[in-house]
């Protein structure tokens, strides 16, 4: 069904009512001494958000200790510049900024920026002092890698050896990989490094290392350190008042919940690029976090998504054009990364990641196009001991609100659905894993499609007001075995559409330990729009997006925080990350609702039967186990998070992570005893185009390697 178009211009022009009456009491509370920037911005701000936020912050000390905690992450997340002294002095104002906000007062703002900009240059000098000379790589130290187990260094001396040893380690695990790349091109043909890549997909070569002795390699490393703190520092020591102030309204904004942004005017140019999920050349979604790039998502169809080695929770360290020289991006925005990260089709880009197991692995990719349509539902049929299954991929829940025409979701999986069932399967796969979301008109008509009629989602807003979006179309499009597939990056439309086959008993949900957990709905405020003319001096603001509801599931309880918890879980290879609304700061917490009025399926799954032979195959299972195995080591590996700066300990080390990776990659890669093959109905439709069957034929081959949806066609087997 649509989603109540009327309600929704209703309740933005309230919420947009809201503000303007925010900044007009602010305006007129501060029209003797003439208000600054700052004292509107943040007052129109925070007033806004108490008012139409979906819960509101009372402005007391709670309030102001989250802000206080919070910029300090923000300011200083490695604890390298600021001294204990300068925490201190900084903690007077732990329980005074709600006071500073009220009355537009600024004095922890204007201290905390004066400390960190006169640090910025103390430490500049410091580490251009340090990388002048050699470091030792035969002394037995050793350097604490996880930041939050640190602690702000007592006096200046402190300071020195914190940032002698941080930059020995950064030099040092340069080191390594240059000697990793010399060891890998004694043994490369001499062929692979002038064989140009065919295809997007292909492989480029890598441009050999200079074969070098480690004092060279140690010089080298230490340059290329080098260049990269003093790109950071050019960063570090341009940022403008404005900048400033905007990283701050963030600060506020965030500790509402993590979904509550300020942008400034510039920045919020930036979010609406990425609303479009994609960046031009290789199809990957990035996102900032503790001054690293991660890939957030790959765009299905896109080079990356075709090269194959670029993957979700992948952190960029360096970008190279072809075989020039890599570029270090460690603490740049998004923005500046992109103008390397872009580039024209057909030319190479060399991304050096690091993988969420600590090793790194450059990975070539031939910038192109997205193909389109292998970015909406896809699908396969699977053929098991004489039996045919439907497999049943959707990386996003897509729909062009602007145009009629073009392709939805909800009418994408129908359709394949329907081929499915022309086909005679016995059952269905429904594939949602590492889908973040997208049209909840689509989900909703989407979840129609597995139940005669019937509540899909409960939203409710800041004021407890309750709406049911719900399955009016009484047409069941398939009726068999229904097993839906997720991990902890499935999100948003995805945990609805789950959950509410779950509730209803209608599908085995299958999948890592639980899902994402972001259960809630943002809108986006043009602050300019809210301010009165007489403010038109101090104009541009940017935008706020906030929080105005959460989604309920049927049963009553909330998507947020919790996410899914499948009926059944598989061992997860990244079980030990902290992903998602848990890993985040100040999230809404989980709570419930009444439950809405539902039928639950007729034919229920037996869920503890299914539950106990899935649990005895996956105990046998070679490559479950190792996947097990491998998340374990990790999960050890980031409590110990102290690592060597001795170069032999190091490199064994490094030795034993790539081991365990490539057992990993080899247990991942082992095919199943599944035959996929194209659905008929696409057969026919290829009409022996080879690009069409050649494309079907990657997607299915891909499948093959999957252990779990191999475990998922045996559940669907439990269950005939």
């Amino acid at each position: 069904m649509s989603f109540p178009r009327l309600k929704i211009g209703l309740y933005a022009f309230l919420v947009m009512a809201v503000f303007v009456l925010a900044s007009y009491r602010l305006f007129r509370r501060n029209t003797s001494a003439g208000p600054t920037k700052e004292q509107v911005l943040i007052g129109t701000m925070v007033q806004g958000l108490n008012s139409a936020h979906y819960q509101p912050e009372k402005l007391d000390d709670t309030f102001s200790k989250r802000v206080f905690d919070l910029s300090l992450k923000r300011d200083d997340y490695r604890k390298t510049f600021l001294l204990a002294s300068d925490i201190e002095n900084l903690r007077r104002y732990q329980n005074d900024i709600d006071d500073e906000v009220k009355t537009g007062r600024r004095e922890f703002f204007d201290l905390s920026t004066q400390l960190m900009a006169q640090r910025v240059k103390e430490m500049q000098v410091l580490y251009r002092e340090i990388l002048a000379k050699p470091f030792d790589f035969t002394t037995p130290e050793t350097f604490q890698t996880d930041f939050e187990k640190a602690t702000w260094p007592a006096d200046k001396a402190a300071q020195r050896e914190l940032w002698r040893k941080m930059l020995k380690f950064e030099t040092l695990s340069r080191v390594s990989e240059m000697m990793d790349a010399q060891e890998k091109a004694k043994t490369a043909k001499p062929s692979a490094a002038t064989a140009a890549p065919s295809a997007a997909n292909a492989k480029a070569p890598t441009a050999p290392e200079p074969v070098r002795t480690p004092a060279q390699m140690e010089a080298e490393a230490r340059k290329r350190v080098l260049k990269t703190y003093d790109d950071q520092f050019d960063e570090l020591l341009d940022v403008s008042a404005n900048d400033q102030l905007a990283s701050y309204a963030n600060v506020i904004a965030n500790t509402y919940d993590p979904h509550t942004d300020y942008f400034a005017p510039k920045a919020k140019e930036d979010f609406d690029y990425q609303l479009t999920g994609r960046f031009e050349g290789i199809g990957a979604q990035l996102r900032e976090k503790d001054n690293l790039i991660y890939i957030e998502d790959i765009l299905p169809g896109s080079a990356s998504a075709r090269q194959g080695e670029l993957k979700k929770g992948d952190a960029i360290l360096r970008v190279a054009q072809g075989a020039a020289e890599p570029v270090s991006i460690e603490g740049w925005r998004i923005t500046k990364a992109v103008t390397l990260i872009k580039g024209k089709k057909g030319s190479e880009v060399r991304l050096t990641v690091r993988k969420p197991d600590g090793t790194t692995k450059v990975v070539p990719i031939i910038r192109d196009v997205v193909i389109n349509d292998e970015a909406y539902a896809r699908s396969a049929a699977i053929t098991s001991k004489n039996q045919k299954f439907g497999y049943l991929d959707l990386r996003t829940f897509y729909a062009d609100f602007n145009n009629d025409g073009s392709p939805n979701s909800s009418q994408d999986v129908k359709k394949e659905l329907a081929k499915m069932n022309q086909e005679g399967v016995k059952g269905v796969i429904l594939d949602l894993r590492y889908n973040g979301g997208g049209s909840l008109n689509d989900a909703v008509d989407m979840g129609g499609l597995f139940i005669d009629s019937g509540p899909i989602v409960q939203i409710r807003d800041g004021r407890g007001r309750t709406t049911v979006l719900e399955d009016k179309d009484p047409q069941v499009q398939y009726s068999g075995p229904l097993v839906i597939l997720v991990n902890k990056y499935s999100a948003s439309a995805s945990e609805i559409l789950a959950a509410a086959m779950q509730d209803y008993k209608r599908a085995v949900v299958v999948g890592s330990a639980s899902t994402y957990g972001k259960g809630t709905v943002q809108r986006i405020v043009d602050l300019d729009e809210s301010l009165p003319n007489e403010l038109n001096n101090l104009k541009p603001f940017g935008s706020l997006k906030f929080t105005t509801s959460k989604f309920y599931r049927v049963n009553g309880g909330s998507t947020q925080f919790k996410g899914v918890v499948p009926d059944i879980i598989l061992p997860d290879m990244y079980s030990y990350l902290e992903e998602g609304e848990k890993g985040s700061d100040y999230p809404l917490k989980w709570d419930e609702i009444a439950p809405a009025r539902y039928r639950p399926w007729n034919t229920q799954p037996a869920y503890d039967k299914l539950r106990a032979a899935s649990k005895a195959r996956v105990a046998t299972s070679p490559g479950f186990n190792v996947m097990t195995e491998t998340s374990q080591m990790m999960l050890a590996r980031k409590k110990e998070s102290i690592e060597s700066l001795n170069l032999v300990t190091y490199r064994t080390r490094q030795r034993q992570n790539k081991v365990e990776a490539e057992k990993y990659e080899a247990a991942q890669k082992a095919t199943t005893a599944l035959a996929f093959s194209p659905l008929r109905a696409d057969v026919q439709a290829a009409n022996g185009d080879t690009i069409k069957i050649n494309r079907d034929q990657r997607f299915t081959k891909n499948l093959k390697k999957d252990i779990i949806i191999g475990e998922a066609v045996s559940i669907i087997e439990d269950q005939l």
